[in-house]
Formats: structure tokens, sequence, C-alpha cells
């Protein structure tokens, strides 16, 4: 629908939603006082007939009760405590069952000879307290007035919606035609063989669409200004990227070489073969060795997410057999975890992936070495499966589990989650870089875990190049796949 004829249409369109609900409030609100109304009058005439009719002779009560009724165009009752009908000034009585539930309920809505009705139930004061007088006061759904409101909703509502649609019509029109132009301007611009830094349109009005126009001039200006200064920056961005990979790549080696040399040394002390070392100097040297060891692999990490971000990393990918890789990670953790009293075990099949072998163990590396690392007692398995497609690989402990409110942060940079002493001794970076290099590979890795019941991650990884049928990949060098898959430990 054009915008011309979509403005007074919105407002026919709510201008009769309004009308429809005051006039459904205005009914609503004079059956409500319709109802209070009745229900008052049958009060006050039960509790003055109850007055009454205590000083009228016995004689005279149905006389009394049929005058009463005929004064107040109303259906009065005399009635006992069972209900029963004494005095019936009703043009016709509710059955006794029914009046002993209005006995009961002393005042409300009913249906009577005159339809819809409030009732009222007063007792008589002593010595005729065993008599009630019960009062229904005509109460309809549909109220006198109602019609009048309505027509009157009606014609007012339509003299209103009528004057907003035109003046609704007549803006809409004078601002249809400044924006077509405006769009029209602009689709220009957008064009191929238009310049790209576009150009300024013509201001042709002093309302919204002219401010509007005006605000896209200064924006096709701040872009102009901007594109100049991104070129410039990203110019400076390279040249500094060029320089920090060329600083890391030489801190590195001037890094790398000096603590080999400390680490060589080291080794050759702890082995004694200058001489026999004291306890103290034992523990001294271990210190120095961890602390070397917890060096380097802060650089190797560093130098790794550095290769990431900067996208220099590639990956040498080829079928890889995912269980010989856990197999082999397992055998270097073995000592770590045995030292902790864990039992480390690999169980499942063979399973292959096009993927690069390093960068396969060294995500592997990352998640065994984060489970023994995190779990005090217990046990770790590893777990290798094949699928359509897709080589799968869980690590599972018993460690203290992950909150669900930390479980997206842990893969974040140089965060950490857990027992202070443990997250002491890492970096922070191992499953930032899993993360990263799982979607090099196109697989994905994710995590199952509770507070108290330890934590599961698993990596999943594609089983064949792209374009290459499963059929044709060539697959050597894998164990045999054993008819129950056994376990190592």
């Amino acid at each position: 629908m054009p915008f011309s004829a979509l403005v007074p249409a919105t407002v026919v369109v709510f201008g009769l939603l309004a009308a429809l609900a005051i006039a459904t409030i205005g009914v609503n609100q004079l059956i409500r006082q319709n109802d209070r109304r009745a229900a008052l009058r049958s009060e006050l005439l039960a509790t003055t007939l109850a007055e009454r009719l205590t000083s009228v002779p016995s004689a005279a009560r149905e006389a009394f009760v049929e005058r009463a009724a005929i004064r107040s165009g109303a259906e009065i009752v005399l009635v006992n405590a069972q209900g029963r009908i004494l005095v019936d000034g009703s043009v016709g009585p509710p059955p006794e069952a029914g009046i002993s539930q209005l006995l009961v309920v002393h005042e409300g809505e009913t249906e009577t000879s005159l339809g819809r009705s409030r009732f009222s139930v007063a007792k008589l004061p002593p010595p005729l307290a065993e008599l009630s007088v019960i009062a229904f006061v005509s109460a309809p759904r549909q109220p006198p007035g109602i019609e009048t409101m309505v027509s009157s909703v009606a014609a007012y509502s339509a003299i209103l919606i009528g004057i907003a649609a035109l003046v609704a019509f007549a803006l809409a029109r004078d601002v249809h035609a400044d924006v077509v132009y405006l769009t029209r301007r602009i689709r220009n611009m957008a064009k191929a063989e238009a310049d790209p830094a576009g150009a300024t349109v013509p201001v042709r009005t002093i309302d919204e669409v002219g401010t509007m126009t005006q605000s896209f001039n200064d924006l096709v200006q701040r872009f102009t200004e901007a594109e100049s200064t991104y070129r410039e920056d990203l110019r400076l961005a390279l040249s500094i990227e060029r320089d920090r990979s060329a600083f890391l790549a030489a801190l590195s080696h001037e890094l790398k070489t000096p603590l080999n040399v400390i680490l060589g040394f080291t080794d050759v002390l702890l082995a004694e073969v200058e001489g026999p070392l004291t306890e103290d100097q034992r523990e001294c040297l271990s210190t120095v060795r961890d602390s070397g060891n917890h060096l380097k692999a802060l650089i190797k990490d560093i130098l790794d997410l550095s290769a990431l971000e900067s996208g220099e990393m590639t990956l040498a990918r080829d079928l890889t057999n995912i269980y010989m890789i856990a197999d082999s990670v397992v055998a270097e953790h073995k000592m770590a975890a045995r030292e902790k009293g864990l039992e480390l075990r690999l169980v499942g099949e063979a399973a292959v992936a096009w993927a690069d072998p390093v960068r396969v163990r060294q995500m592997v590396s990352n998640l065994v070495g984060n489970a023994v690392k995190f779990t005090q007692h217990g046990f770790v398995e590893i777990t290798v499966n094949r699928r359509e497609g897709e080589a799968s690989l869980s690590v599972k402990d018993t460690g203290p589990g992950i909150a669900v409110r930390d479980q997206k942060a842990i893969f974040d940079d140089f965060s950490q989650v857990g027992d202070i002493k443990a997250r002491g001794a890492g970096t922070g970076l191992g499953l930032a870089i899993t993360r990263r290099l799982v979607r090099m590979h196109g697989g994905k890795i994710s995590l199952a875990s509770e507070l108290g019941k330890g934590a599961t991650f698993t990596i999943t990884l594609p089983s064949v190049q792209k374009g290459r049928s499963r059929s044709k990949a060539r697959i050597s060098n894998l164990p045999p796949r054993p008819s129950n898959p056994g376990e190592k430990t």
C-alpha cells in the first residue's frame, strides 16, 4: 500500500479501535453501575421490610409484603429458616431448594421471573429471628441508556476520524513526494558508475524530511573523511602488523636460545654429572627447570595465538589417526596422572580425520593436560569414535566441574577458572588456541559440565577432505579395530 494511503488508513483503523474500546468501556461501566444500583436497592428493601415486619401483625403480613412489592417494582418473599416461603410477593417464586441456597449466600445474582436480578437477604430482629426477607431487584444485562451512548460515540468517532484521515492524507502525500525524491537521489549514488564518495542532496523542505536530507549530507561528508582516514590507518596497521610479526619472531629466537641453554645445563646438573647434589640444590634446580618449562610453554602459546590471529598459521592436512595421537598423548601425561593417583585411560576405536597431525596433537594435549591438572582424584578418560564423515575425541574427568556462567569464558584468551593453585600453573591460552585450531579444521568443540560432577570436552573433526569420496580415502598405519573396545591405563 502506498505511503499516502497507508497513513490515513492507519488513522482510520486506530480511530475505529479507539471508538470500539471507548464504547466497550462505557457499556461495561453502565452494566456495573446498574448492578451496583440494583444490589443497593435490594439490600435497602430487604433491611427496611425486615424492620417494619416486626410491628406488623401476622395476619397483615401478606398484604403488607404484596403492597411493598407492587410499590417498589421488586419481588419480595418472606421465608423461614428452612427456606419455606411464608409470604410470596413475587410473580413466580423460586423453588424452595433455591431459597435455601440464597439464605446461605445472603446476597448476589440470580434468575427470577423478572430475568437477571440482584437479591439480598435480611433477617427479622427477635422475636422473629427465624424469619428472613428476600428482595429481588431486576438488573438486566443491557440497562437503559446503552443504545443512546453507543450511537453518540459512533457519531462523534465518525466526525473525528474523518477529519483526522483527511489531515493525515495531506501530510502523507507531501512527505511521500519528498521521500521519493530523496530515495531516487540515493539510488543514483548507489549505482556502480557513481562516485564512491557520494554527493550531497539538495534540501527541498524544512520539515523532518529536510532534516533527514541534511543529516544524510553530513553523513556523506563524514564518510568521505572517514574513508581517507581509514585508508591511512589501514596502511599504518599493516606496517605495524609486519613489524609485530618480525618482533615476535626475533623475540622467540632470543628467548628460546638462552632458555634452552638454561634448561640443558639444569638437566645436566640434575643428572649429577659434575658431582652429587644436596637435597636443597636438587630442589632449587627442579624449580628452575619447572619455571623454565613453564616459560617455554608460555612463549609457544603466545606465538601460536599470534599466528592464529594474524592468519599466518597454515595447516598441513593429511589423513590423521586420532586414536594413535591420543595414545601418544596419554603416554606423555601418564607420569603426571600417576603422581596424583589418577587413572588415565584411553578407550574407543581407530578414527581418521582430515587434519594437521601436529595441530591435532596440540589440541589433544591441551585438553588432556587441563583434565589432569584440575582433577584431584578419580580418573581422566579419553574416548575416540568415528562417525559418518567425522571423527570425535572426548576428554572426561572427575574434577570440580565448571559453572554454567563460566563455560563460555574459559574459551577466552588468558581466562582461567577453578582452583587457584591449579590456575597458577597455566597461561589460560590452551583452550583459546584449541578452539581456534578446531575451527580452522572446520570442526566443533563443545563442553558439558556441572559443578562437582567433572567436565567433558568433545572435539569433532571432518574425516574426509572436501570433494573427496570417503571410499577413496587411503587409511594407513591404523591399528585393527577391536571386537570389544578395550582400554589403556
